[in-house]
């Protein structure tokens, strides 16, 4: 035969579309790590264009050409860490690429780096934390309805399941355990996670009424006064399958209604007599209990979401691991509460049952403005919306595509066991770009420390352009394999604490060697072209590379200044080969900054070969030039080599003795 439908809610205005387009308003959640580059990029930016400003106004003044104006604002514009943006690429490019060959499909860049800062772990039951494979499991006919054998009930509930519309997994696993036929029905209302309940209206010589089916809470109010005889029996048996942790319904009739709307075309349930509870079981996904209890040893606060009896969440939470002192709330309990109730409740409750989509959102709101990283799972429709508010939305692979679709990190296959790689994964990004940070940061703030003394002493600018490359090699290269190479590992207290430990010492440092290096070469190479004491192949050297004569009025200034810059920019590169070896100790020598001696010796293998690349370049007139570095006389290297030594151990005794910390009154990091 042929038949019909009518659909009344279409495309913006279903429920689906409904909550996408809600989901689609809002932004996608920056991570802490995130927040704290972009400030810190921010920060330098903001320095370079006040510290840009002053250089040219002062350049003007003293009639620099336009030339050496260009250069030296290549210089400045090369303190902002762009390279930063790279590392940052190529992290999460990387952890999305190892957690998808784990099982989880990474949809927003920084969701792997986002799993590691979760505090608050928020997870719907169904389908979630269980494999929603549900199984018909008993039905239960109450006292009240003795004249209707179970048998009888069971061919109603058998013809109700195969009548609607539609069907969904509660519906397929009753079709699958009892039987029945499917019958004519003249009004419906299908099953809604805001209700919570479904009902058929049928007029046949079989069958006739209102059957409905759904949450005994939802259902409660609409029984008939006589219900009251049994509500003890139903209470009891409801409390003891929700023990059990399974899913309990209420199966009621209207004999003599027919309509299930009112005059407004809206849902209105006539007064009901119940028939019986029906019960359901599911089954804990695979390595629930063992991913829980990892959470839970890293301090990870599980709370369980549902729309299902809190009772029977509860007892599945606690089946997956949770404690038996947990404390349960339902959904029309927080609908009863004020803001600041239902704020404490979000706090410190950990099984929510009987929730509705508005109030999953709610709960996730109230933990983020509790100053929470909240990590959010589900699968179904119902869903979106708190998926999206959380600090990060995951979801499963079976679930609905609008889930997925907002999701930042499916889990493919639906395995929970996703989750611990996922989140070591995590932890292993924040170690290697705050190692990254450090290397940018260290690098830009002792090139800003030089640039400022060396202009207050009042002379030339202490770097060239050409030297800005250099970079490559102390920074950028070092940056991307400790990247590449990081472990997992727990940051301890603030990042930008830590950067201030690290970064403020060695630039210090640096400075106030650099700015000798600086002098002493300055005058000694300004001198020796002045009195004609400069080797002439030296000599030549530099004439070649600036394009001065030997009769320009500024030869010795001239040769001094280039001079000076390949000295500093030579004991520059030094320090910064010899940071790589604290920020991954090869030896307890060289433990200081980290406590321990690095297992990985790639690190320091990388630094010895980035100095012999660099020696290369020194040592080669050509390499030379294209870097600003001019070859200088044996004993001016073997004097910045050791002064490089030397600042090996005044750093490594800063950092070993917490000196920096102790002169400025701040807290002692933990040994």
């Amino acid at each position: 035969g042929d038949g019909y439908y009518v659909a009344e809610k279409v495309g913006a205005e279903s429920f689906a579309n409904q909550l996408t387009a809600t989901a689609r308003t809002m932004s996608i959640v920056e991570t802490p790590l995130q927040k704290k580059i972009n400030f810190l990029v921010k920060l330098v930016m903001l320095f370079v264009a006040v510290f840009s400003i002053l250089i040219f106004t002062a350049a003007l003044l003293e009639g620099l050409n336009n030339v050496r104006m260009v250069q030296i604002a290549a210089v400045l514009t090369g303190q902002v860490p762009y390279g930063l943006f790279l590392m940052i690429v190529v992290a999460y490019a990387l952890g999305a690429a190892k957690v998808g060959q784990q099982g989880a499909l990474v949809q927003q860049t920084n969701a792997v780096e986002s799993l590691s800062n979760i505090n608050v772990l928020c997870t719907d039951k169904t389908g979630t934390l269980t494999a929603n494979r549900l199984l018909f499991n008993e039905i239960y006919p109450l006292a009240q309805n003795s004249a209707q054998t179970k048998d009888a009930i069971t061919a109603q509930l058998g013809d109700f399941v195969r009548s609607a519309s539609a069907q969904n997994k509660t519906s397929e696993a009753i079709v699958d355990g009892v039987a029945g036929t499917a019958r004519p029905t003249v009004d419906e209302v299908a099953f809604a996670s805001s209700r919570k309940w479904s009902a058929l209206a049928f007029d046949t010589a079989e069958r006739r009424g209102v059957y409905v089916l759904g949450a005994v809470e939802m259902l409660k109010p609409a029984l008939v006064a006589e219900a009251a005889e049994i509500m003890p029996d139903l209470d009891r048996q409801v409390q003891d399958w929700s023990n059990q942790g399974l899913r309990v319904l209420l199966f009621a009739y209207a004999p003599d209604a027919l309509s299930l709307h009112n005059a407004e075309d809206q849902p209105l349930l006539p007064p009901l007599t119940p028939l019986a509870l029906i019960s359901l079981s599911d089954e804990l996904r695979p390595m629930v209990k063992e991913t829980i209890a990892e959470f839970t040893r890293m301090g990870i606060e599980l709370k369980v979401i549902s729309g299902d009896n809190p009772h029977t969440v509860a007892a599945l939470a606690k089946q997956a691991g949770l404690p038996d002192d947990i404390k349960l709330v339902s959904g029309p309990e927080l609908a009863k509460m004020s803001p600041a109730e239902f704020d404490q409740a979000a706090l410190e409750a950990s099984i929510f049952g009987r929730i509705t989509p508005e109030q999953k959102e709610r709960l996730v709101d109230s933990l983020l403005r509790h100053g929470d990283y909240v990590a959010m799972m589900g699968d179904g429709v119902n869903d979106v919306l708190s998926l999206k508010k959380a600090s990060l939305g995951i979801a499963m692979q079976s679930g609905s595509s609008a889930t997925r679709n907002v999701a930042d990190m499916v889990l493919l296959n639906d395995s929970f066991e996703a989750l611990r790689p996922a989140f070591s994964e995590g932890r292993r990004i924040i170690a290697g770009m705050s190692s990254a940070l450090y290397l940018f940061l260290a690098r830009s703030t002792t090139t800003t420390l030089l640039i400022i003394a060396v202009t207050m002493i009042g002379l030339n600018f202490p770097f060239d352009p050409a030297q800005v490359a250099l970079t490559t090699f102390t920074v950028g290269i070092p940056a991307f394999f400790l990247t590449l190479w990081a472990k997992p590992r727990v940051i301890e207290g603030d990042i930008l604490s830590s950067l201030a430990r690290f970064v403020i010492p060695v630039a210090l440092l640096t400075m106030l060697l650099g700015v000798g290096v600086y002098l002493f070469d300055y005058n000694g190479a300004k001198n020796a072209a002045t009195d004609s004491s400069l080797p002439r192949k030296s000599l030549q050297a530099y004439l070649d590379y600036t394009g001065v004569t030997l009769d320009d009025a500024n030869l010795g200034e001239t040769v001094g200044t280039v001079s000076a810059q390949g000295a500093l920019s030579t004991f520059i590169s030094y320090t910064a080969f010899m940071l790589l070896l604290f920020l991954e100790p090869p030896f307890p020598f060289f433990t200081g900054w980290r406590k321990k001696v690095s297992s990985d010796k790639r690190p320091a293998w990388l630094a010895l070969i980035l100095f012999g690349v660099f020696q290369i370049i020194y040592f080669i007139p050509a390499l030379g030039f294209y870097f600003g570095i001019l070859r200088k006389p044996m004993f001016v290297t073997v004097g910045l080599i050791l002064l490089a030594v030397v600042w090996m151990f005044l750093i490594r005794a800063i950092w070993r003795y917490h000196l920096f910390e102790r002169f400025l009154g701040m807290t002692i990091p933990a040994e």
